[in-house]
């Protein structure tokens, strides 16, 4: 054998290995990694225009790391005690919540039939029994895990510092490693940049806009477990297509049904509101920046979803999208039309 071909397969497989116990060693911390580093990709801007005014950057890292703790720790300490309040509330009222005869009031030509009836009712009692036993668990699991949980903040804290001060030497890094000529890299980063600001305030930051939206709408018209439906419209508002529909229009409903004929159309005119951010301002978002088809995007963040957990909502969609990216710079070829479009001002000329 060649003492070349030799080493040279060697070191693929020595480098080979390194990456495959890299893995093994940091999959446990591996989302608390990567949440930093997106999180560091959101907060950068920020912590740019803090380093001109200060003029050190190590210190603007560190407030932002105070900026980012007190978003965090602060809702958590305000509203968890709430939400298991609530949580367990909406487990008792599924114990006794009658299904069946508001669909009967609603649709009775399709609920005439009782069996039909009862089948539907036993459904519906078993789904939502499901989510609030899920919900009582997260919270229990979360009392169980406190010590794992308080590492992984420790990690994305530490990540989230070094990401905000030393971002461009880690994209320099990056870009050295990549086996791609300069020109294809440019196009690559620039493409990947767009992608990431598209998926992540075109859907995530403006998903959550619509939760909050909905959610003061539910807190003003005093609905019964409103943070808890308030953080289910936030979740719907992330996913495409979805929205926050899913939440306020049973909501708006229930309410009607019940004969609470104002916290109704309260409940529907914050609920159109949200829903104007997701048909009217967030194409206007979106257009500026790599523009990501829905169906992309909703296919990776169920896949991510069900691989990564909450995380995933994120990372589904980019991962999918970096993909197409790399198909493309590799055929040489300009982004598609089908899944990706560029931006209105590419467009345009």
């Amino acid at each position: 054998m060649d003492k070349e071909y030799f080493t040279r397969l060697s070191s693929t497989g020595i480098i080979l290995f390194l990456l495959v116990l890299s893995y093994f060693l940091l999959k446990p911390i591996l989302l608390a990694v990567v949440t930093a580093i997106i999180l560091g990709f959101l907060f950068y801007p920020l912590h740019k225009r803090l380093t001109k005014l200060i003029k050190n950057e190590n210190f603007s890292a560190f407030i932002m790391c105070l900026l980012l703790a007190a978003l965090i720790l602060l809702p958590l300490w305000f509203f968890t005690p709430i939400l298991v309040k609530q949580s367990i509330q909406f487990y008792m009222s599924t114990q006794e919540l009658d299904f069946v005869t508001p669909l009967k009031k609603i649709f009775p030509s399709i609920f005439d039939s009782e069996q039909f009836s009862k089948e539907v009712g036993s459904a519906l009692y078993s789904f939502v029994t499901k989510i609030s036993n899920a919900l009582t668990n997260l919270f229990a699991d979360l009392i169980r895990n406190f010590p794992i949980l308080f590492l992984q903040f420790l990690v994305v804290f530490f990540t989230f510092f070094y990401a905000l001060r030393d971002q461009e030497q880690f994209s320099d890094y990056i870009e050295s490693v990549l086996p791609f000529s300069k020109e294809v890299k440019n196009k690559l980063f620039e493409s990947s940049r767009g992608i990431t600001i598209s998926v992540i305030y075109g859907e995530v930051v403006l998903g959550i806009v619509q939760g909050i939206i909905l959610g003061i709408g539910l807190f003003l018209f005093e609905i019964p477990n409103a943070l808890l439906l308030t953080i289910f419209a936030i979740l719907a508002g992330i996913l495409p297509v979805i929205g926050t529909t899913v939440v306020w229009i049973p909501t708006v409903i229930y309410l009607f049904v019940t004969g609470e004929i104002i916290s109704a159309l309260g409940v529907m005119i914050f609920g159109m509101l949200a829903s104007t951010v997701d048909g009217v301002i967030k194409p206007i978002v979106i257009s500026r920046w790599v523009n990501v088809h829905p169906a992309l995007i909703l296919i990776g963040m169920i896949g991510g979803l069900l691989l990564f957990g909450v995380l995933g909502v994120i990372l589904g969609p980019l991962v999918l999208a970096y993909l197409f990216i790399i198909l493309e710079v590799y055929r040489d070829k300009k982004i598609p039309g089908v899944f990706i479009h560029p931006p209105e001002s590419v467009k345009g000329g």
